[in-house]
């Protein structure tokens, strides 16, 4: 019996031994894809060609034109949801000069970077992903295979940089609406707390939280532009491109915004 149990203990620890290592060599797979993706927009030779400048921009419109208008009007309905309960509860216990910095702490510097990071990779990154996928799929049983090369120039590069700007006009635009509505919730249409409201978002936006704020927003528009673009490029074990998981590259895209979003955490408040 006690070699039995010892044996099953042994085959767990192999399974896990595996598993670790597989998913070692996953997260390998994807900072490599992310070093050749970041290596090719910073070259010139990615955009001298027309064509190749057509496809970006192209990708770019598909990427930012069909979500900007509900995401603005979703951004705008949620913040001001978020500024009424903040002032209304700030002025109830007699702390309402604070309530503007606490705003633009929440919703400005938290909330709005990571639900347009998480709005662009559900409905532009990883439906693309996987279309890709599905085209490299039917190509490939038609017997033609890309190099490696060829499909990060010329399908992976301009998807991850239209998921990239996406995120980052969004979340920019965003932020302004966030800002004019919880000027126009405090003050109303008068111009005389202009002074008072730059003074309170400035003190906020120090130079580190600005820093910070910026670095955050472009690493969220980095992780939803590579990590589902790597799912794609990953071969399965028979070599060949099979749809993989939802749900396994949700939760990985997830835990890498999470990650960005605690150590800016970590930099903002300790």
């Amino acid at each position: 019996m006690a070699l039995h149990f010892l044996s099953l203990a042994q085959a767990s620890l192999l399974h896990l031994g595996r598993r670790a290592r597989a998913r070692w060599a996953s997260w390998l797979r994807v900072l490599l894809l992310a070093a050749q993706i970041i290596v090719l927009a910073l070259a010139s030779s990615s955009y001298r060609s027309g064509r190749q400048r057509q496809t970006i921009l192209r990708h770019i419109y598909l990427a930012t034109a069909p979500l900007l208008t509900w995401f603005l009007v979703l951004s705008a309905l949620i913040s001001l949801v978020l500024i009424r309960i903040v002032v209304a509860t700030a002025v109830s216990y007699g702390l309402s000069q604070y309530a503007l910095e606490v705003v633009v702490r929440t919703l400005v510097l938290e909330l709005i970077p990571l639900y347009a990071a998480m709005f662009v990779a559900v409905r532009y990154s990883m439906p693309n992903a996987h279309g890709i996928r599905e085209r490299l799929a039917g190509l490939e049983d038609g017997g033609i295979r890309r190099s490696e090369q060829e499909l990060l120039q010329a399908v992976l590069l301009p998807c991850a940089l239209a998921a990239a700007f996406s995120v980052l006009l969004l979340a920019a635009l965003s932020c302004v609406v966030a800002l004019g509505l919880s000027y126009l919730t405090v003050y109303g249409f008068s111009p005389w707390g202009l002074s008072a409201y730059t003074h309170s978002v400035g003190k906020v936006f120090s130079a580190p939280v600005t820093l910070i704020f910026s670095l955050k927003t472009l690493f969220f528009s980095l992780a939803v532009a590579i990590v589902p673009m790597a799912a794609t490029a990953q071969r399965d074990a028979d070599g060949r491109y099979s749809r993989g998981s939802d749900i396994t590259e949700l939760a990985r895209l997830f835990s890498v915004v999470l990650l960005v979003e605690v150590v800016s955490l970590l930099g903002n408040y300790y």
